[in-house]
């Protein structure tokens, strides 16, 4: 049991570290909150669409790990590079912040119809979601052995956590994350966790 939780608070802190990364899809979810327009349907999407895609990292990258045992020496390596590869660049954005934090400006809500279809494009059109989902969360996940599935989970439930609370506590968390200082703890945060795992997941491989 304990290793379970293990794996599934682990799972949980790379999924949220992946995710809380500023960007279009978080933009788009908090200005939909903010405006209170089809945030159900939004926050929804987005957790499903995160969950089938990390079911796909897990399965497909667990499937090559049993097929080729040696598989996960590789993959180790290369997740972990790219692991600390995105820890470098979220270190460099507490050093080097940008001048404006998750603008909540934008075009105006327009029908559920439109809120759906952008969502849908902003997250699978995106192709840095395939990189963070499939192949990294994947590869972590295949590190577990066993508990690859528990591992998923719990970064399945941070995307849930995220984006229910990004829709559903616009109205107070768009006051915070519209000022970079609040981005730059983010990124420090993200940082750490990233460079932390990368560097022990290529030390294993």
């Amino acid at each position: 049991m304990n290793h379970a939780l293990t794996a599934a608070a682990a799972g949980f802190g790379t999924g949220l570290s992946l995710i809380v990364a500023i960007g279009a899809q978080n933009a788009f979810v908090l200005r939909q909150g903010v405006r209170r327009h089809a945030v159900l349907t939004v926050v929804g999407i987005c957790a499903l669409s995160d969950a089938v895609l990390i079911a796909l990292g897990v399965g497909g990258v667990g499937a090559v790990v049993v097929a080729w045992p040696g598989a996960i020496s590789a993959v180790g390596v290369v997740g972990g590079l790219f692991l600390l590869g995105y820890g470098v660049l979220a270190a460099r954005r507490v050093l080097r912040p940008g001048s404006t934090g998750l603008s909540t400006e934008g075009e105006a809500a327009g029908s559920r119809r439109r809120a759906v279809l952008t969502c849908l494009a902003m997250t699978w059109l995106n192709p840095h979601v395939y990189l963070d989902t499939v192949f990294l969360l994947g590869s972590l996940a295949a590190d577990r052995g066993p508990l690859r599935w528990t591992f998923g989970l719990g970064a399945a439930l941070a995307s849930v956590c995220w984006f229910t609370a990004l829709g559903f506590g616009a109205r107070l968390l768009g006051r915070y994350l519209a000022r970079p200082g609040a981005w730059r703890v983010l990124d420090g945060l993200v940082a750490a966790t990233m460079l932390v795992l990368g560097a022990s997941l290529v030390a294993g491989a």
